[in-house]
């Protein structure tokens, strides 16, 4: 799993670790504040081989999947934000040119699930993290992005609206408030994702 970094005196999280700790704060509280536990799963080898499948058919598909003609396809696209203390690696960038002079140009994240379900807030946070990122690092304004399902092999428009940005700086001060205080999170609501969880037998409180 990728770790965050330290940059100018503080730790710069990665866009898995967002979305994880809106799965579970305490995966995140985990990996930070427990290193030493972090285990390796065949789970996380699966999807890192679905990804790579998935970029290989995209570079063959035409673009009608997400409503375009036209667009560029840029993959695995590095974004760092010093203003959210977020890093991350983005699967698809679409960048759109609106004018045939190409003086302006709509870029679109596009994020690949491992999953059939609808967005659940964890992927729409990241998704919206991502787009934040691009605007900081590649200029311009992100208003939208897609998350594709790696099962369906259909996507899911998402809006960056302002309430969904909100939603990820909150999210990011709550996760470094708890990683500097080293305080464990309750557990979440729900214990389904309790389930298949590697961290499960370190919850002394899950049963």
């Amino acid at each position: 799993m990728e770790r965050g970094r330290e940059g100018e005196g503080r730790l710069i999280f990665t866009v898995t670790d967002l979305k994880q700790y809106s799965y579970c704060p305490r995966i995140v509280f985990y990996t930070y504040c427990l290193p030493l536990i972090r285990p390796t799963t065949g789970k996380m080898e699966e999807g890192r081989l679905a990804h790579k499948e998935a970029r290989d058919r995209e570079r063959r598909r035409t673009l009608r999947i997400y409503g375009l003609e036209e667009a560029e396809r840029h993959f695995d696209v590095w974004v760092v934000s010093e203003v959210l203390g977020l890093s991350g690696r983005i699967d698809l960038v679409l960048e759109v040119t609106r004018e045939a002079s190409g003086a302006f140009r709509e870029w679109i994240p596009v994020d690949y699930k491992q999953t059939g379900r609808r967005a659940g807030p964890h992927l729409r946070r990241q998704l919206a993290a991502y787009g934040m990122m691009l605007e900081e690092t590649w200029g311009g304004v992100v208003r939208r992005g897609f998350l594709y399902s790696l099962l369906t092999r259909r996507v899911e428009e998402i809006l960056l609206t302002p309430a969904l940005r909100q939603e990820v700086r909150e999210t990011v001060a709550a996760m470094r408030e708890m990683v500097e205080r080293e305080r464990m999170p309750d557990p979440p609501p729900s214990r389904r994702p309790c389930v298949t969880c590697e961290f499960r037998r370190f919850c002394n409180d899950v049963g």
